[in-house]
């Protein structure tokens, strides 16, 4: 299970220099010469780590999946499908040891990662680098035999996909009636857990579970949560549809929301609520409610809620995505072209790749000076408004805005809009 919440002391030495203790350096990837970005709000400074730290690195092992889900981007591509083949994993597994601290390695993408017959050596060989390893999949292939050799391996963390708390709503969004099976698969690997548990230091992996939010399915997330902890799970993601199709743009829950971000990108102009802790119940639970509508910034007991506008969530957590054919990417949502919908325009999604493992090592592709001022602009988000001004012809692909980005033009991502999210 991941750390708590953790706190350093930092001092300032004569010359007014930060120093900060020599294990926060080293989990941020600081080294001497590195930059860090602080920004300062409400008398909090926030630290990014250096755009040259490499934190996580997704890994799609294929794109070929056992399901055929109504969500899913593969049912509006053109794709070639195959498998990450040996030579590309030792290519990464190579170019892995060239970064301190080693980065986590989240094996995931378009499609089902434990589909690849060599998913098990994959986690392994990380796993023997001294890295952390997490996975996530839709459980329906997770047999006692998978079970059992994911946690003799030291799968740190799995991530199960589950989009409803029931049979038939599971099987309107995943197109099969395989819940039944999900849950007595996640049971058996609870009981597994607990076997390996008492003879082991650890119980990994621990569980999470994600959640896909819709029209037709949202009002079983309270259910899903309430099965995912009897499940044993300790983590919940949950994120908005992305909708690649107009039948799937009529389920998003956020026409408000994504024309409301235009004002919440002049922070000063919106309204700050500052709520503390106190008793969820009937009646605070709906003056909450109340003041989230009001489209008020709140901060709940320090946390910020309905915030993350105009921020890559890629960038900030120091990731990389690395496709089955060894592509490299900056996000997952760059791995592949697709189409997806903003009110009723289409917009395409061209893929975008820094280089290919095969070619290059990682390290090569990451320090690369052209890679790293993207993730600068990135950083920095200097990209035209198109997620909610979505105006003119420039908003219909990510090849050009009138800022004069030019390909990835990341203004309609709705990652960057707090909108989708990806464990």
């Amino acid at each position: 299970m991941k750390r708590p919440y953790q706190k350093w002391t930092a001092q300032i030495d004569e010359a007014g220099r930060l120093i900060l203790p020599a294990e926060l350096a080293t989990r941020l990837g600081l080294k001497p010469g590195s930059q860090v970005q602080l920004g300062e709000e409400n008398h909090t400074i926030h630290l990014q780590r250096p755009l040259t730290s490499l934190a996580k690195v997704y890994i799609e092992p294929t794109n070929i999946c056992n399901m055929n889900c109504s969500t899913c981007m593969r049912n509006v591509w053109e794709m070639s499908l195959g498998r990450m083949s040996a030579d590309t994993f030792e290519l990464i597994i190579s170019s892995l040891k060239d970064f301190d601290p080693l980065p986590t390695i989240f094996f995931g993408g378009i499609g089902e990662p434990l589909s690849h017959p060599e998913l098990i050596e994959m986690v392994r060989q990380v796993k023997s680098l001294g890295a952390r390893v997490e996975l996530i999949t839709n459980g329906t292939l997770l047999d006692e035999e998978l079970s059992t050799r994911l946690i003799e391996v030291g799968l740190d963390m799995l991530w199960v996909s589950i989009d409803g708390a029931t049979p038939e709503s599971y099987a309107d969004v995943r197109l099969g009636d395989a819940l039944p099976q999900v849950i007595e698969n996640l049971q058996r690997l609870q009981s597994l857990r607990q076997a390996f548990y008492s003879f082991s230091a650890h119980n990994n992996p621990d569980l999470g579970i994600a959640f896909v939010a819709m029209r037709r399915n949202i009002t079983d997330l309270p259910a899903v949560l309430q099965l995912g902890t009897q499940l044993g799970a300790t983590h919940f993601s949950i994120s908005n549809l992305l909708p690649y199709t107009p039948e799937l743009a009529s389920e998003i829950l956020y026409n408000e929301a994504l024309y409301d971000q235009g004002a919440s990108s002049f922070p000063a102009l919106v309204p700050r609520a500052s709520m503390p802790r106190f008793d969820l119940n009937t009646l605070t639970k709906a003056v909450l409610v109340e003041v989230l509508d009001r489209k008020y910034q709140v901060t709940l007991a320090g946390g910020e809620m309905n915030t993350n506008i105009g921020i890559c969530p890629f960038i900030h957590k120091g990731s990389v995505s690395i496709r089955w054919d060894g592509e490299v990417s900056p996000c997952l949502a760059l791995m592949h072209p697709h189409v997806y919908y903003l009110d009723d325009r289409q917009r395409r999604s061209y893929a975008y790749s820094v280089g290919n493992i095969n070619q290059r090592r990682l390290v090569e592709l990451w320090n690369d000076p052209e890679y790293i001022a993207l993730r600068e602009r990135l950083l920095y988000f200097d990209f035209s408004p198109c997620a909610f001004c979505n105006s003119c012809e420039l908003a219909n692909e990510n090849m050009e805005d009138c800022f004069g980005n030019i390909l990835p033009a990341c203004g309609g991502c709705l990652w960057a809009q707090g909108l989708i999210q990806c464990p």
